[in-house]
Parts: C-alpha cells; sequence; structure tokens
C-alpha cells in the first residue's frame, strides 16, 4: 500500500492533479472562518446549541453538508447546496420536459447548455435562501445587534457570492484536479467535523476512565469500522444483467458477437432518499423553531416538535418509509427500463431467454424493483445509526447517517480515479492487491 501511494507521487501529471485538488480544498477551508459581517457568531452558536438540545432542525441538517459554516455565520454558509439543488431539479425536469430531456440527448453540447442554466439557477437559488436567512438572523435576539437594509443588502451579495466562489472552487477541481470538485466539497466539510469529535470522546473518557466508559469506548470505534465496512459493500454491490450482441456485418468489418452485462446498483439513487426525506420531516421541527416564543414550548407546538424529532416513534417509522419510497422514485426517474429495451434493439443485443422490446423492459424492471428494497432497507438502517450510536454510546459527534454514505461514495470515486490514472501509465492499479510492478518494464 505504501508503495502503490509513493508510486502516485512519481507520475507526474497525477501529482499535480492532487496537489491542486488539496490546495483548493485548503483555500474552501480558510474561507470558512471568513465571518458575514454584522453577525455575531457567538449568539448564533448559542442558539445552535439550544436548537440540538430541543431536536435537530433543517438549519441542523444545512449546517452538516457545509462543514459547520452555517453556524460559524460562514462566507459559505450556503455552500454548494444551492447547486446541488438546481441540479437535482432539473435532472428530475429531464425526465419530464421534453426541452430538458432534449439537451440531455445532445450530447456534450446539450450538457454544456444544462450546466449553464444550472449556473444561473444556482444564482436565483443562492440569491433566495440569501434573503430567507439573512431575515432569519434578524429575527433571532442577540445575533444581528444592527439589523436593517444594510444587513440584509451586504449579506444577501455575500452569502450569494461565496456560493458562487465555491462552485467555481468545485469546477476547477473537477477540470484540474482529481474527483469530483462539487462532491469533495461536501466531503470536506463533513470530514472536518470527525478529528474533533473523536479528541472530544477521548477527553470524555480521560475524565472517568471507567472499565465500563472504556468497554463502551473500543465497541464504538469497532462498530463504526463495521458501518463503515457495510456501507462500502452495498455502494458497491451491483447486480449484473448478461447481455448478448449478435454479429453485424458493416463492409468488410464484423461488429458485435460479445457477451457483456448491464451492472444495476442496489443502492442507484445513493444518498438522495436520505435528504429528501430529512428535509421534509424536518421541516415541522424548524417552523416551531422559528415560531419561537412561549407559543413554540406549549400545547399542539410542543406535541409537533416532538414527534417529528429524532428519536420519536413517529420521526422513525415515517423517517423509513420515505427513504424507501424516495428510493424507488428517484431510481425510476434515473433508470428507464424501456430505454434501455430500446437501446439494446438499437444496437443488436438482447437478454438471452427473454423477448427483445416489452418483454426485456419488463425483466430489468422486475430486478430493478427486487434489488432496490435491500438496498435502501440497509441505507434506511444507516440513516439512524447516528441516533442508536448517541443512545447507545453516547457519541459527542454525528457519525453515520448522510455523512457516512457521502464520505464512502467519495472516496470510493476518488479511489478510482486515481486507479485509471496509475492503469494508464502501466502500473497495477491503487486499489489491487499484489506487490507493485511496471508492466512496461519502466
Amino acid at each position: 500500500m505504501f508503495e502503490k501511494i509513493k508510486t502516485i507521487f512519481r507520475i507526474p501529471d497525477l501529482k499535480k492533479k492532487i496537489l491542486f485538488t488539496a490546495l483548493f480544498l485548503v483555500l474552501y477551508r480558510m474561507g470558512s472562518f471568513v465571518p458575514v459581517p454584522g453577525v455575531d457568531a457567538a449568539a448564533l452558536q448559542a442558539f445552535f446549541a439550544g436548537a440540538r438540545e430541543g431536536g435537530s432542525t433543517l438549519f441542523g441538517l444545512l449546517d452538516l453538508f457545509v462543514g459547520g459554516n452555517f453556524e460559524r455565520a460562514s462566507v459559505f454558509a450556503l455552500g454548494i447546496m444551492p447547486y446541488i439543488t438546481a441540479s437535482i431539479v432539473l435532472q428530475l425536469l429531464g425526465s419530464i420536459i421534453p426541452y430538458f430531456e432534449k439537451l440531455k440527448k445532445e450530447g456534450a453540447e446539450g450538457q454544456k447548455k444544462l450546466n449553464q442554466i444550472t449556473r444561473y439557477a444556482t444564482v436565483g437559488l443562492a440569491a433566495f435562501n440569501a434573503i430567507t436567512i439573512t431575515t432569519w438572523l434578524s429575527s433571532l435576539v442577540g445575533v444581528v445587534p444592527n439589523p436593517g437594509f444594510l444587513f440584509h443588502f451586504t449579506g444577501i451579495i455575500t452569502l450569494t457570492t461565496g456560493t458562487m466562489i465555491v462552485m467555481w472552487l468545485g469546477e476547477q477541481i473537477t477540470e484540474h484536479g482529481i474527483g469530483n470538485g462539487i462532491s469533495l466539497i461536501i466531503f470536506a466539510g463533513i470530514i472536518a467535523r470527525y478529528p474533533a469529535g473523536f479528541i472530544q470522546m477521548f477527553k470524555q473518557l480521560a475524565a472517568n476512565p471507567s472499565f465500563e466508559n472504556i468497554l463502551r469506548t473500543v465497541v464504538a470505534i469497532v462498530v463504526m469500522i463495521l458501518v463503515t465496512g457495510s456501507v462500502i459493500f452495498v455502494t458497491e454491490a451491483i447486480r449484473k444483467i448478461p447481455v448478448q450482441y449478435a454479429k453485424r456485418i458493416v463492409g468488410r468489418r464484423v461488429y458485435g458477437g460479445q457477451s457483456t452485462f448491464i451492472p444495476l446498483r442496489v443502492n442507484t439513487a445513493g444518498v438522495i432518499p436520505i435528504i429528501f426525506a430529512q428535509s421534509i420531516l424536518m421541516f415541522p421541527a424548524t417552523i416551531t423553531t422559528l415560531i419561537g416564543g412561549q407559543k413554540a414550548q406549549t400545547g399542539f407546538w410542543l406535541t409537533l416538535q416532538r414527534a417529528f424529532s429524532p428519536g420519536h416513534w413517529v420521526y422513525t417509522i415515517l423517517y423509513v418509509a420515505m427513504i424507501i419510497f424516495f428510493a424507488y422514485f428517484y431510481t425510476a426517474i434515473v433508470l428507464n427500463p424501456t430505454e434501455m429495451a430500446e437501446n439494446m434493439i438499437k444496437y443488436g443485443g438482447h437478454i438471452p431467454g427473454k423477448k427483445p422490446g416489452k418483454k426485456t423492459a419488463e425483466y430489468i424492471s422486475k430486478v430493478l424493483t427486487r434489488i432496490t428494497l435491500p438496498g435502501a432497507v440497509f441505507f434506511a438502517f444507516i440513516a439512524l445509526v447516528p441516533e442508536l450510536m448517541t443512545a447507545i454510546f453516547k457519541l459527542p459527534f454525528y457519525f453515520g447517517g448522510t455523512g457516512i454514505i457521502i464520505v464512502v461514495g467519495v472516496a470510493l470515486d476518488t479511489l478510482q480515479q486515481i486507479e485509471s490514472h496509475l492503469v494508464m501509465r502501466h502500473y497495477d492499479g491503487f486499489m489491487k492487491k499484489g506487490k507493485l510492478r511496471s508492466r512496461s518494464g519502466g
């Protein structure tokens, strides 16, 4: 493993890409500590501490994806979320509106137009979110000492510009670095919380080094390793559907006549179902928090807040059900069995034992339905891991759920890109076993 890591830095262009990526991620983290003008960061952090004790809110979910920037009132408080929202919306519209569907089929030129539309939509969403956030910050007691037009104006401009800078950093990493820049920025924000969390956990153990606490800490670490390993396994799990292509003679050349397969992922939807479910279920708790005052602490509002807070049976049942629903919903949008069957006919392919056309589409749809359920149930369990870890092991930081799925997915994608560079330079892949050797003898 260490030899393969050394090999990465022996390849000049790969070394340059990795150093470029690291530099831009450092720049992102540095910008995360530049505050928005006019906000008392200490008062805002006190509010978030109280909100966490009373139950998670939508703002807590946002703060997870931006690496604590929202809690610190950073210029990157919105992070890359407006860009991700715009991308998901346009992806969904691509299956509904003919214009966007046409752009998706136009290749590189169509993708270029879609990227431009996504950027414009990101600016609009960022400005709208900035207006909402500055208004909300002004309503909090002591957070904005001098609320007024000047604060709103500078806050909206600062937050929107911050989102544009983060989007630019992500695009530069994708183009000149290694891995997907947008994903790596989210990855960096989530990972940044782990060291402080582990330090706090070991400080608690040092303060009370009883046998029970030592055993709890060891078991917690083992469970973290097992959870991470299981997420890697399910993320990489695929169902292979064999496809046979008939021979075609074009001029003097013979095409086809080979066997391949369609790789259907167990978790096609990725982390999207968990994000959607969390966003919807956290709205009631967020609304009651925004109402504030004594109303949110009594009667109907208090019952509503408790029912939609993590740990309550109503929240848990709805959470699991919605994750499974959105897993099927998003998979149905991303993968179209009818279109896949038509493409097979176009290129002379067929699934052995299945008639081309409708029967093939039905078979693919049946397979997707079967493999999506266990994947959705597993990730619903992973989504509940943070609550279980906090309740059983008293973890002082957020582990599992959305964060671990994103971290694993981004890490695997980046490693695969590094491996492809190594293989392209005639080295053994980074993720393969065996002694490193140069196939070309150089």
